[in-house]
């Protein structure tokens, strides 16, 4: 209950802080000033403000969202061996990958999983649950520690947000368009806007969401084989595999919540046309990829 509050906080102070930012730039109306068609700039920087706005302040507060999310611990002065050593590994990792020092963390959850996230390479955080400290030998969670330091350093969190503007940008503006036509050619209606436009915007803009997403997945799943060869070099090509196949292994476990899901190193199984809104390939394509990379 407490992160679905969260979530709905976090998401109404942006959509707050989108709304100021469109007054401030007179952005008031998508219609011209006969009411009659599209003022397509007043549309175009409405759908940019409130796609990327959205997407790069969600990025800014990744690392407080996801704290808060997962209840993640940061380290801020190692309490026993096994946190002296995640430090120290990811150290030495950030250090070989060119990147600052990332926050290190540990989050209380049964599932043998890890995330990465920041708006910046040289701020980031990552952090692995007790349940993967519990399952993983010290060289298979150091595979892991380095595919998430591999996140960071190939900017991954960034890309992601930037793509999910542009997704965000053209779904609204199409949706809009769409809406438009609908009320104009269809319903006759010839001033302002009636309850066919809007009606038309929503259904619209969940159908060319859901549909532009699949990009935005796609890129995750591709980002995912680059961060597995990443690990691969940061601490070695058998590690990786070795901990993949644990992950594998793993079957039947609880996930990170909706929101972080993409961030984690394990995602959920999917086939048919649910492969499309997968966010991670399988993980014996991954493995498969690692062996045949030489």
């Amino acid at each position: 209950m407490k992160r679905v509050f969260l979530f709905i906080i976090t998401n109404l102070a942006i959509v707050f802080v989108l709304s100021i930012v469109l007054s401030l730039l007179g952005v008031g109306r998508i219609l011209d000033e006969q009411g009659v068609g599209l003022d397509m700039y007043n549309l175009i920087v409405f759908a940019a403000v409130f796609g990327f706005g959205g997407s790069l302040i969600s990025l800014a507060i990744s690392k407080w969202t996801a704290k808060r999310m997962t209840g993640a611990r940061v380290i801020k002065q190692p309490s026993n061996e096994v946190e002296a050593w995640l430090v120290q590994t990811v150290r030495k990792q950030a250090e070989i990958a060119g990147i600052g020092m990332p926050e290190v963390a540990i989050y209380d959850a049964p599932d043998v999983n890890a995330f990465a996230t920041g708006a910046r390479r040289d701020n980031a955080l990552v952090a692995v649950s007790t349940g993967l400290l519990r399952s993983m030998d010290r060289d298979e969670a150091e595979a892991v520690l380095a595919h998430e330091v591999s996140h960071v350093a190939n900017g991954d969190m960034i890309t992601l947000a930037l793509i999910q503007g542009v997704v965000n940008t053209f779904v609204i503006v199409a949706s809009r368009v769409v809406g438009h036509f609908v009320d104009r050619v269809i319903l006759k209606n010839e001033q302002g806007h009636g309850a066919g436009f809007f009606i038309t915007s929503i259904v619209a803009q969940i159908v060319f969401g859901i549909l532009a997403s699949t990009i935005v997945f796609w890129f995750s799943r591709k980002r995912e084989f680059r961060a597995d060869a990443g690990g691969a070099h940061l601490a070695g090509r058998e590690k990786m595999i070795a901990a993949l196949e644990k992950l594998q292994r793993s079957v039947n476990q609880p996930h990170l919540p909706d929101q972080m899901a993409a961030f984690g190193i394990s995602g959920n199984r999917s086939s048919g046309i649910k492969r499309l809104f997968m966010t991670h390939p399988p993980l014996q394509e991954r493995i498969d990829a690692l062996k045949h990379h030489r």
